[in-house]
């Protein structure tokens, strides 16, 4: 491990080595980790070509102050170590990519009467068997999956309720008769029958349609030829489904290299890859990676396809195509694994598939910008109207929710928003700790004040407090911030849109979404599509999602204190939480009240009562 001062006279003490190195400011904030085959080589190439000693990555020229080599055995090192400072040490102009946590997909399990399922996995494998099932897929949004589904149902008509629906019917359902599903519900198809058409699906979502797509060709002639001309127009409607379902996917007969197409789009440091995976002869996956990054278009391959590819992320395809060769390809290939090639197509079917990738990430990277300048300018209007002027399209919003059941476990969330977007570091979850019972207002105070507090201890107060509800939430909110000495963050309320409705007799008109800067003066009514409105609702509808998935895993996890019981099984729990509403009621309960519930003998009930009071 060496130091070496940046940019120095020279590198000639640098090591002609693999290894990795990284670069450092002034205060040894380590500002990108990079591989090479041949270090020496490799920080030549961040000098100028004219020799002057000029750097030609800005950031690097501005702000680096040394670099530090580590030099290992082989280029497989290299990699490994690069993967692992990167996560150590999170670069500010490394890519990040977020690996891909699911797949969209259709799956096909081993039953009687199979039906098409839209399922996510991790790691899908076309038309491979995963245990007893099929996956098929995948498909590059959920769009895509349910669009496929009903289509194809058009073409082979298999069922799509569940099974407790199909366990419990005493006649087909309508679906059966515009001839979407052959009923096998009440017998109409057998197993064998069903069977063939579970495989002609499986075909279909395999990319093999030639065979259908011919006999519903034939089936439209021959009706229309005998001038049956409404099942003519039928089989015309499912040859047009198989069709879209085809292009929905993007099925093409042709070769079956497995290959990957990088389109890249910058505007400015922003920067979109694009990638689009062929598989099988057919377009798999279509999928946008949007970064911020100075580095110039080949270093940014370089470490884009790393973040893709590198530790197993994904399947490596055949064939990388990419706009420009990255520096140190024979590396990136040997890394990636062999028979894995880097090509920048010349002509051909490449250059064309390349242009579709390339076109794809400038619109989405336009979009991107463009949704982004929204979310700012949604952003600064919110902070003129609550008389933030300065913080700008800057601004800092936090909003929080409080969630309970019947009283019973109640939490609360904090989520916050910089500039109009999510700012996931900023999410906080609450148990709340002081307050008994439901009573939402000393609970919101709770939580303000606490945020509050945190917040003053550690510098990080938001410029902004959304309240979701009217001026008795905001008046609770205000008292926890005066209590807690914030006096510099603004706190309002939101209150929902209401529509038209009689109370007693006396009618209340209608509203809009109301935000009210303080309890005692008139709410402003934001009209309907406004900006302001828009990032409001966004807000606060992320803090109740955020609040809600909390209580569930609570509630959940409070729920198992009955399973842990001997004697109580899902029934059992069942009738206990429905007679006392909650856990919390069934330890309050008496024993003689426990030996009401059906199935609960004496000494169940005296040992539920004891084990949940030693929780208590």
């Amino acid at each position: 491990m060496t130091d070496y001062a940046w940019p120095g006279p020279d590198l000639s003490a640098v090591a002609e080595r693999p290894g990795v190195y990284l670069f450092k400011n002034a205060r040894g904030k380590v500002l990108y980790v990079g591989k090479a085959r041949d270090l020496k080589a490799r920080l030549t190439t961040y000098k100028s070509p004219g020799g002057d000693g000029r750097i030609g990555v800005r950031f690097l020229e501005r702000d680096a102050r040394t670099v530090e080599t580590i030099i290992t055995r082989t280029e497989q090192e290299a990699l490994l170590l690069e993967d692992t400072l990167i996560k150590q040490f999170k670069p500010p102009h490394n890519v990040r990519l977020k690996d891909d946590k699911s797949f969209l997909m259709i799956r096909l399990d081993d039953e009687a009467f199979p039906r098409l399922k839209f399922v996510r996995a991790h790691h899908p494998r076309e038309g491979k068997k995963k245990g007893r099932s099929r996956f098929f897929g995948p498909f590059a949004s959920a769009r895509a999956v349910r669009n496929t589904i009903s289509d194809l149902h058009r073409v082979v008509p298999l069922r799509d309720c569940t099974d407790a629906v199909m366990n419990h019917r005493s006649r087909p359902c309508l679906k059966h008769q515009i001839g979407l599903c052959s009923a096998p519900c009440v017998g109409l198809i057998d197993t064998k029958d069903y069977a063939d058409l579970v495989e002609r699906a499986a075909r279909v979502l395999s990319g093999d349609v030639r065979e259908l797509e011919q006999d519903l060709d034939t089936r439209m002639r021959e009706a229309s030829a005998k001038q049956e001309f409404e099942l003519a127009a039928d089989w015309r409607d499912r040859l047009q489904a198989l069709r879209r379902t085809v292009e929905g996917q993007g099925v093409r007969p042709g070769g079956t290299t497995e290959r990957d197409v990088l389109g890249l789009a910058r505007a400015g440091e922003d920067a979109l890859i694009h990638r689009l995976a062929f598989r099988q002869g057919r377009l798999s996956e279509s999928r946008s990676h949007l970064f911020r990054s100075q580095l110039p278009d080949e270093e940014l391959l370089h470490v884009v396809i790393t973040a893709l590819y590198g530790q197993g992320r994904r399947d490596v395809p055949k064939e990388i195509v990419v706009p420009c060769a990255p520096p140190d390809s024979k590396l990136l290939e040997a890394v990636l694994g062999e028979g894995t090639a880097l090509v920048v197509p010349r002509g051909g079917d490449r250059v064309r598939v390349l242009d579709v990738a390339g076109e794809n990430a400038r619109v989405e990277l336009r979009r991107r910008i463009a949704s982004r300048d929204a979310d700012e300018g949604a952003a600064e209007a919110l902070a003129r109207l609550v008389d933030l002027d300065d913080a700008g399209s800057q601004l800092v919003v936090d909003c929080f929710d409080v969630s309970n059941f019947q009283g019973a476990n109640v939490v609360a969330s904090r989520v916050r928003f910089r500039s109009g977007l999510a700012d996931r570091a900023g999410y906080r979850r609450f148990r709340i700790r002081s307050v008994e019972g439901q009573d939402d207002f000393a609970a919101m105070y709770e939580v303000v004040d606490r945020s509050l507090r945190r917040g003053m201890r550690d510098g990080d107060l938001p410029d902004l407090i959304v309240i979701d509800g009217g001026p008795a939430q905001l008046a609770k909110a205000l008292e926890a911030r005066e209590d807690a000495g914030a006096w510099d963050v603004r706190v309002v309320s939101l209150a929902k849109a209401r529509p038209e409705r009689t109370v007693k007799r006396r009618r209340l008109a209608a509203s809009e979404e109301r935000v009210f800067l303080t309890p005692d003066s008139e709410p402003i009514e934001l009209p309907r599509h406004s900006d302001v409105r828009r990032l409001l609702e966004r807000i606060r509808d992320e803090a109740h999602r955020f609040a809600i998935t909390y209580h569930r895993k609570e509630r959940g996890r409070i729920t198992s204190r009955l399973d842990a019981i001997p004697g109580i099984g899902p029934m059992k729990r069942k009738a206990l939480l429905k007679r006392f509403g909650s856990v919390v009621g069934v330890a309050k309960a008496s024993i003689e009240e426990l030996r009401n519930i059906p199935g609960i003998s004496a000494a169940l009930a005296k040992s539920i009562h004891e084990r949940l009071q030693e929780r208590e």
